[in-house]
């Protein structure tokens, strides 16, 4: 399949970032969300983090310009015909996803590929809601996006083989690695950290010890980079929940059930860096 135009639904940190490395490949890129602010402050990222590259001597003036270039901001659904592949990076709820998929599958050329940046919801439930379910897969991309390597590529039940060689074509083309993994919840990624955060959440909750010392823990003992508390604030504690919540539904296993106290501080309010409380404090 030939692939030159991209479409990215969302220009939050996620889509943007997408948006940025697909556009630095050399692909035509739609950056869009539903209101104009939104889609600027995403392009306007977007030019930050290239100006810093600039700065640092690891990419030329001309190559930012042209990368820009490439980045056509939209507030139009409708340009989703213009795409042979069209990316989601929407909020984490199956609800919102599957209303995006069914008005791309309208809007969208027949040939075009529908891929979804979710981090835990089933690519099977999401393609059976078009009439393209084979064109459908799972585009998982790490934050941030323009540092982190892997890309997690799910197959959907009828996702076709065509479909899964074009987009892991794609991912390498954009300086990423595929891994392939089977749909199944969290597919590997999450359903291996979160339980550790969720685990983490617990010890913390039963009083075992501290959040610093928590992190201490799992950073000079187990060798990461931060420790689980203050990544599961980096993710925001609602996202957390919310997958988690994924994980227990569909596996009907308890050993995914999130911890209470995670319920307690996402009702508060405190979901992490981005609302400036989570387990830690934040500016």
């Amino acid at each position: 399949m030939n692939v030159q135009t991209i479409m990215v639904i969302g220009a939050g940190q996620m889509g943007s970032g997408i948006a940025q490395v697909c556009a630095t490949a050399n692909f035509k890129v739609y950056l869009h969300d539903l209101k104009e602010e939104y889609v600027q402050k995403g392009v306007a990222s977007i030019a930050a983090q290239l100006s810093r590259q600039v700065d640092k001597g690891r990419m030329t003036p001309e190559d930012r310009d042209g990368v820009l270039d490439r980045l056509l901001p939209s507030t139009s659904i409708q340009n989703a015909a213009e795409a042979d592949l069209i990316i989601e990076a929407v909020v984490e709820n199956m609800d919102v996803k599957t209303q995006v998929f069914k008005m791309l599958d309208e809007m969208a050329p027949e040939h075009a590929i529908l891929a979804s940046n979710t981090s835990s919801l089933p690519i099977t439930e999401i393609a059976a809601v078009t009439k393209r379910p084979e064109k459908v897969i799972g585009m998982h991309f790490m934050n941030p996006v323009p540092v982190m390597k892997l890309v997690e590529i799910i197959r959907g039940l009828q996702t076709s083989d065509e479909v899964y060689e074009t987009i892991e074509s794609i991912t390498k083309k954009i300086g990423k690695v595929p891994v392939e993994v089977q749909d199944f919840p969290g597919f590997i990624s999450n359903r291996i950290l979160m339980p550790m955060i969720n685990e983490a959440i617990f010890a913390l909750y039963e009083g075992v010890a501290e959040p610093e010392a928590i992190d201490e823990i799992m950073k000079l003992g187990m060798n990461h980079p931060m420790g689980p508390l203050t990544l599961a604030d980096f993710i925001g504690l609602d996202t957390c929940l919310y997958i988690m919540e994924t994980l227990h539904e569909g596996f009907g296993d308890d050993k995914y059930r999130p911890c209470p106290l995670l319920r307690k501080y996402v009702k508060a309010g405190w979901l992490g860096k981005k609302t400036g409380k989570g387990f830690y404090t934040y500016n």
